[in-house]
């Protein structure tokens, strides 16, 4: 093998061996704290204003078939807030198309039809290039398999911020699965 392409070969090799363990260690120093979403009424959401409490971050959308799981979400949010979850939607016209509004319809529907008092970001792209930058590193942390597939994906977020788990639509805020995530994530409510 001629000496430009040898030494071609050994650069692509030594790309594919290092290039993940640089990814992996530039990962492991960055959590969801070093992330800012906008809020839905436009006021900037960084998620470090949430250190110490556990996330569960799921992107929703109005029009979906999973759209009734706003009502567990907010029914989990209201239970578990004294022991440290704040659950954060974001809406999401990825998939399917199935959040067209405006922020300010998305912010009446929810509140209207599901009576939802947690926080909402802004309308946001969760896939692709044009995902928002705590997507990407979501995805970078727990692989393409955890990445979202549809609406109502839901990632959870440590009292640390590290990401730990990552479920997809079909699985229900109440699940079991989730639940003893949580349960084993919970900080006791202080008096």
């Amino acid at each position: 093998m001629p000496k430009p392409i040898a030494a071609w070969v050994a650069a692509v090799i030594a790309c594919v061996m290092i290039g993940p363990a640089l990814a992996q260690s530039q990962t492991n120093n960055t959590t969801a704290y070093d992330f800012t979403f906008e809020a839905i009424d436009g006021a900037p959401m960084p998620l470090s204003g949430f250190r110490g409490k556990t996330l569960l971050v799921v992107n929703t959308a109005s029009f979906c078939g999973f759209t009734h799981q706003y009502t567990s979400l907010q029914k989990l949010y209201e239970a578990e807030t004294a022991n440290g979850l704040v659950v954060i939607g974001v809406p999401s016209n990825d998939f399917g198309a199935q959040e067209p509004g405006s922020n300010a319809e998305i912010a009446t529907f929810c509140q209207g039809a599901f009576n939802v008092t947690f926080p909402l970001t802004a309308k946001q792209s969760v896939k692709g290039a044009d995902a928002h930058p705590f997507y990407r590193w979501a995805k970078t942390v727990l692989g393409e398999a955890k990445a979202p597939r549809w609406n109502f994906h839901k990632y959870i977020v440590d009292p640390d911020g590290k990401l730990v788990a990552g479920f997809p639509s079909t699985v229900e805020p109440n699940s079991a699965q989730i639940l003893k995530v949580l349960a084993a994530l919970r900080k006791p409510a202080t008096n």
